[in-house]
C-alpha cells in the first residue's frame, strides 16, 4: 500500500506544571529534510529527536515543533529586565507606540526570559519522547489515509489507460489498411509501371516501420506492473516513477509511429492521463 509524503501529527502531554506539545508536519521532497523548532533547554536532545523522525519517516520535508507552556504556579523562569528594556528602547526608536504595546512586542523577542534551571529533567524528557512516538504514529496514519486516496486515483487512471490501449488495438488493423491504401493511391497517381513483387516487398518493409505490436505488448506489461506495485506491501514512489517513465516511452513511440489521426488522438488522451499520474507521483513516499 502506498503512502503520501503529506502528513500531520500532534500530541499533547500535560505534566504537573507544564503542557508539552509536539507537532510534526511533512510535505513532499526527494529526500528526508528535517527542520526542528525546539526550545533552547531541549537543544541537547535535538539529534536524538531527529533520529526518531528519520527512523520512522524515510522521505519528505519534515517540520518538527516542540512547544512548552508553563501551567503551574511555580516557575524557574524570570523576566530578563535589562534585555526587555533594551528591546523597548530600540522598538521605540523605530515606531511610536504605547509602552504596553512595546512591552508585548519586546517580550516576544529572544532571551527575554532567563532560567535558573539549566539541566533538562530526564523524567520530563521521557514524556517528550512518548509524545514524539504518538505524533509519529499519527502522521504515519495520516500518510496512509492520503496514500489510499492517491492509490484509488492511480487505479482509475490506469483503467483509463488500459481502455485507451484497447481502443488502439482495435483500430490498428484499420490504420495499417489506411496506410496501405494511401501508398497505393499515391503510386497510381504517378502513372508509372512498377514491378508488383518488388512493390509488395517495399510495402511490407514500409509497414513494418509503423508496426506497434511490441509497443502495445510492452505498454500492457508496464500498466500491469504499475498496478501490482501499487498493491505491494511497500510504498515505493521512486519505483513507480521509473515505471511511469517506461509507460511514457511506449506511449511516445506509438504516437511517433501512428501516422493515423484517430490513433494520434488516443495517444494525446493517454499522455494527458499519464501526466496527471506523474503530478500525483511527486507526493508518493
Amino acid at each position: 500500500m502506498i503512502q503520501s509524503m503529506t502528513g500531520f501529527g500532534k500530541h499533547v502531554v500535560q505534566l504537573p506544571s507544564k503542557k508539552i506539545t509536539v507537532e510534526i508536519k511533512s510535505l513532499n521532497s526527494k529526500n528526508l529534510d528535517i527542520n526542528a523548532r525546539i526550545p533552547q533547554l531541549y537543544r541537547e536532545k535535538e539529534l536524538e529527536l531527529r533520529k526518531m523522525i528519520a527512523d520512522s519517516l524515510s522521505r519528505g520535508k519534515v517540520d518538527l515543533g516542540l512547544y512548552v507552556e508553563i501551567t503551574g504556579e511555580e516557575t524557574t523562569s524570570e523576566i530578563n529586565t535589562g534585555v526587555v528594556k533594551k528591546y523597548m528602547e530600540q522598538l521605540g526608536s523605530i515606531t511610536e507606540g504605547e509602552p504596553i504595546k512595546l512591552l508585548e512586542l519586546a517580550l516576544r523577542m529572544p532571551d527575554t526570559l532567563r532560567s535558573d534551571k539549566d539541566d533538562l529533567d530526564e523524567e520530563e524528557y521521557v514524556s517528550i519522547k512518548e509524545a514524539m512516538k504518538e505524533a509519529l504514529l499519527k502522521i504515519k496514519s495520516f500518510r496512509e489515509k492520503e496514500g489510499s486516496v492517491l492509490e484509488a486515483d492511480f487505479k482509475l487512471r490506469l483503467k483509463t489507460l488500459g481502455n485507451l490501449l484497447d481502443d488502439i488495438k482495435e483500430i490498428d488493423p484499420e490504420r495499417l489498411n489506411t496506410i496501405r491504401e494511401r501508398l497505393n493511391r499515391a503510386l497510381s497517381e504517378l502513372k508509372v509501371e512498377v514491378d508488383a513483387n518488388r512493390f509488395e516487398q517495399e510495402l511490407i518493409y514500409y509497414l513494418e516501420k509503423y508496426d506497434i505490436t511490441e509497443e502495445k505488448v510492452r505498454l500492457a506489461n508496464h500498466l500491469e506492473y504499475f498496478d501490482s506495485t501499487l498493491s505491494s506491501g511497500d510504498s515505493n514512489g521512486k519505483k513507480l516513477g521509473f515505471i511511469a517513465q517506461e509507460i511514457g516511452r511506449e506511449i511516445n513511440t506509438i504516437g511517433s509511429k501512428a501516422n493515423y489521426a484517430p490513433m494520434q488522438q488516443l495517444v494525446v488522451q493517454m499522455k494527458d492521463e499519464l501526466e496527471k499520474i506523474k503530478e500525483q507521483m511527486l507526493n508518493v513516499l
